[in-house]
């Protein structure tokens, strides 16, 4: 039978006034630290429960050896989102694949930029926090915070994050091991809260043995409950650290039921447990109840939740027991661990589950259980932890087990170790006959999705097309089930199919699929899915409707506002096809702001074709503003950034054809004329590429030239045409029949080019080849689209170019990871060295990368720097000041 526990001593926690009104004091940082079971978290929850302003603490406990930056700063957002005042500033956050923690620390500053009341963010076991990003964001966050952010710091041991000048500015409290220890009141009254009464020698004798440490007066209140001699148990305690397992074992463990006995030891493979787990490993039951008596009588055991549900061991316990059980019971460990795996997997905690399977030494196991939830980790933002999980396996793993192998490659790809994804991929290939028939499909189908987005990176469009059919299977859903699929895959499929497909130019295809995924990902709840589809799904909308593409652009937009997804690459998709759409109606000032969030979202990391995408659409606003020369090197920077794909885009032939334009336009016809001549015969029969042939021969006084070379685009022989591009050959042919004096031919021509371009007003063609006499007297002639013809010749008279006032110019270039990273230290009063140590880089470095800053900013100074960065998004608001713009 399960008895209650209070009868051997229960610990209450004692008030330390004194140590919680340096917890709250005026100082913007605290650091608690001090060596384990000095009474960190035990102080920290009593401020929070007795002290510290109601509604205005976020609590946060980081998690044993945690490397996962995303997972430290959501569970940081979330829990400020529970404050009063975070509850109105702080905006939702939804996991994703690849969130960048540095954009969520940016991201917090300017959502607390105004922050009015003052709000305490606590961490504990700050030491636990394995990732030196992570480390370097929350130095961020504590550095350039609001004033109003308070920061509690509670670990082990001091971690690197460059305090020393809040120290020297007064900015820094700090408790350490020795403001921690008991007072002998204290511990008298700790020893009350158990029931014990000491005489004074035997209460001044307990506390020098213990010297004030507060782990070893727990212990000896707990063993003292009830004690026939306590005076002599307080003479030969050592309430050393070194000393206290004897006791520990013999007081928190002999004292205890044989069936409490049995269940510490057994559930000590866990780092978490509860009661149904708990019964599972013992094969007994009622272990929530003698959980939850161990947490009240303070034995050493930590509720989790505030239903009391999960708890886990201090780790001096947890250490002994796991000690003790492999001592006691060898050869049952392995067993503990894999039914502790199978348990958290049916109970959908896979990292544990994989952790646990490892700890048993059952390597297949292993892999199994994180194939099996690989799509999922990789939904929920949890990369890095996926990354340290495969850092666990033995090295030559990978050589023997196909499904590593490929779990490996998607790992390397995900870090953008190309290289070393294709020599995995090769690995997992060479091993497939030999994965089990019944996971063959599945292990296919993942594969396929890797080699896809291997394909992607590399910007190898053929061989993407080549991958993209090996998954078009999954179109059918009666498949599934055959395939052995989990729902979660098919999704995940079906988006990364319709997505590739968009850039393959397979629209119809990219429909079917898209819409397929978009509906699956919405019913199994996988919003990012879902997200990501519509924003493939808008481009692929482009080549048909403006309307529609940019009413499914703001679809995906909205709903990267809503889980906070919106510097997501996919985001940048949505924001490219609107900006597209409101470039092709004239309307450039519009599309600025969403082409230069394009450019934020579309970094170093993103697949080369979209960040291709984003300097063509850049080279195309700037055109519609007037800008050549502007555009001019945006259409430059994109065939750069083609020199590093493995084969030519679509996207690129593009950009070529709008260089070819731009230089017709600037007068530089003979540089034109070489581009074309440089054309391989397949790019010179591109509809787009005959467009910009055909203003070439115009501007060359040749217009038969230019019919000619519009006539296997008008006839549709040519490739074809996205939006605004067939309207565009139409108004050339009609401007070349007009130099040929074929009034009725150019007539015609110009009523084609209205009647396309009118239903999504695109008016960015007629702004670009300016023909104000055709138009006028196309208008005396019977047309339905005179309303359009007077908006043209309003947009050709009124014409203004330049930035709308205010408005920073964008980057000539996309800022590179590391600039940003120099970037957001410019703001501080760090000189460069300073940087640079704090970056673990050279001078040198820091110099080169504030250099390419300047240069890609436009500006000379650093405070010029700093305000351009920040009027473009590039940094948060300055905290002394509340910025009058709207938030996004």
């Amino acid at each position: 039978m399960v008895g209650r526990l209070a009868g051997q001593g229960s610990v209450r926690m004692v008030s330390r006034p004194g140590l919680s009104a340096r917890l709250g004091a005026s100082a913007r940082v605290t650091v608690v630290s001090a060596p384990p079971g000095s009474g960190k978290t035990v102080l920290l929850r009593s401020w929070i429960a007795e002290a510290a302003p109601s509604g205005r603490v976020a609590s946060v406990a980081v998690g044993r050896d945690e490397r996962d930056p995303q997972r430290f700063w959501l569970s940081v957002l979330g829990s400020l989102r529970r404050t009063e005042p975070g509850s109105a500033l702080v905006r939702p956050l939804t996991a994703a694949p690849d969130m960048d923690g540095w954009a969520i620390a940016e991201r917090l500053m300017k959502d607390l930029a105004q922050l009015e009341d003052q709000v305490w963010l606590v961490i504990d076991d700050v030491h636990d926090l394995d990732s030196d990003e992570a480390l370097r964001q929350l130095e961020l966050l504590v550095m350039r915070g609001p004033q109003e952010l308070r920061f509690v710091l509670a670990t082990r041991h001091d971690v690197r994050l460059g305090l020393h000048r809040l120290r020297l500015e007064g900015e820094l409290s700090e408790l350490r091991g020795e403001d921690l220890r008991f007072t002998l009141e204290e511990a008298r009254e700790l020893l009350r809260g158990a029931s014990v009464e000491l005489a004074e020698p035997a209460l001044a004798l307990l506390y020098k043995r213990t010297e004030g440490w507060a782990a070893g007066l727990r212990l000896a209140a707990l063993s003292l409950a009830g004690h026939p001699e306590p005076e002599r148990f307080a003479a030969e305690f050592s309430g050393s650290e070194r000393t206290v397992a004897e006791y520990l074992l013999a007081e928190v463990l002999g004292r205890r039921s044989r069936e409490v006995q049995r269940l510490l030891l057994r559930t000590s493979v866990l780092e978490q447990v509860n009661g149904e787990l708990a019964d599972l490993l013992t094969g007994g039951s009622g272990g929530e109840r003698m959980l939850q008596d161990l947490e009240e009588a303070n034995a050493f055991v930590v509720a989790l939740d505030p239903a009391r549900s999960w708890f886990r061991y201090h780790h001096l316990l947890s250490d002994l027991l796991q000690r003790e059980l492999r001592r006691t019971a060898p050869g049952e460990v392995a067993a503990l661990h894999r039914a502790a795996a199978e348990w958290l997997s049916e109970h959908d905690f896979p990292v544990e589950a994989v952790r646990q399977a490892q700890a048993a030494g059952d390597w297949a196991m292993a892999t199994r259980l994180l194939a099996d939830n690989k799509p999922g980790l990789h939904l929920a933002g949890q990369a890095a932890t996926v990354h340290a999980l495969l850092a666990q396996f033995p090295a030559e793993a990978s050589a023997t087990d196909a499904e590593l192998a490929a779990l490996v490659a998607a790992d390397e790809l995900a870090r953008g170790s190309l290289e070393a994804a294709e020599r995995y991929l090769r690995m997992a290939e060479r091993g497939s006959p030999s994965v089990e028939a019944s996971r063959r499909g599945r292990f296919q189908v993942l594969l396929g999705v890797i080699r896809l987005l291997h394909a992607r990176q590399r910007g190898n469009l053929p061989q993407v097309a080549t991958e993209a059919k090996g998954l078009q299977v999954l179109a059918e859903a009666p498949l599934t089930a055959e395939l052995g699929l989990s729902e979660e895959l098919r999704a995940l499929a079906l988006i990364s199919l319709g997505s590739t497909e968009v850039w393959t130019t397979r629209f119809e295809a990219a429909e079917r699929h898209l819409e397929q995924g978009i509906a699956l990902a919405g019913r199994i709840g996988r919003p990012y899915l879902e997200f990501t589809g519509l924003a493939y799904l808008a481009a692929v909308e482009i080549y048909r409707s403006a309307a529609q593409a940019a009413e499914r652009s703001m679809q995906a937009i909205k709903m990267a506002g809503r889980h906070g997804w919106t510097d997501e690459p996919a985001a940048g998709i949505a924001y490219l096809t609107l900006g597209s759409v409101l470039v092709g109606q004239g309307r450039s000032e519009e599309a600025e702001a969403w082409v230069q969030r394009a450019e934020r979202s579309l970094t170093e990391d993103a697949e080369p074709a979209a960040r291709l995408a984003a300097q063509y659409f850049r080279g195309r606003l700037e055109l519609g503003r007037g800008r050549d020369a502007d555009a001019l090197a945006a259409f430059r920077t994109a065939e750069r950034l083609a020199e590093r794909l493995d084969a030519p885009n679509l996207i690129l032939a593009r950009a070529r054809a709008m260089l070819l334009y731009v230089l017709v336009r600037l007068g530089d016809t003979e540089a034109a004329e070489q581009i074309l001549v440089g054309f391989g015969s397949q790019d010179r029969e591109r509809g787009e590429i005959r467009t910009a042939a055909a203003a070439l021969r115009l501007a060359q006084g040749n217009p038969s030239a230019a019919a000619a070379a519009l006539a296997p685009v008008l006839d549709d022989s040519a490739s074809a045409l996205p939006w605004g591009w067939l309207p565009h050959a139409f108004l050339l042919e009609a401007i070349a029949q007009d130099a040929l004096g074929d009034r009725v031919a150019a007539g015609r021509a110009l009523e084609h080019a209205l009647d396309l371009a009118e239903p999504d007003r695109a008016l960015f063609l007629f702004v670009l080849d300016p023909a104000p006499d055709l138009l006028k007297r196309h208008a005396r002639q019977l047309t339905a689209h005179g309303a359009m013809i007077a908006e043209i010749l309003g947009l050709l008279a009124g014409r203004t170019s330049g930035s709308p006032p205010g408005m920073p110019r964008p980057p000539l270039a996309p800022l590179s990871n590391s600039e940003i990273r120099v970037l957001r230290y410019l703001p501080t009063s760090l000189s460069m060295p300073e940087i640079a140590n704090e970056l673990s880089v050279s001078h040198n470095t820091v110099r080169t990368h504030m250099r390419h800053i300047y240069a890609k900013l436009g500006t000379h100074r650093r405070a010029d720097t700093v305000a351009c960065a920040r009027g473009l998004g590039l940094l948060a608001p300055s905290p002394l000041k509340v910025p009058d713009h709207s938030r996004d």
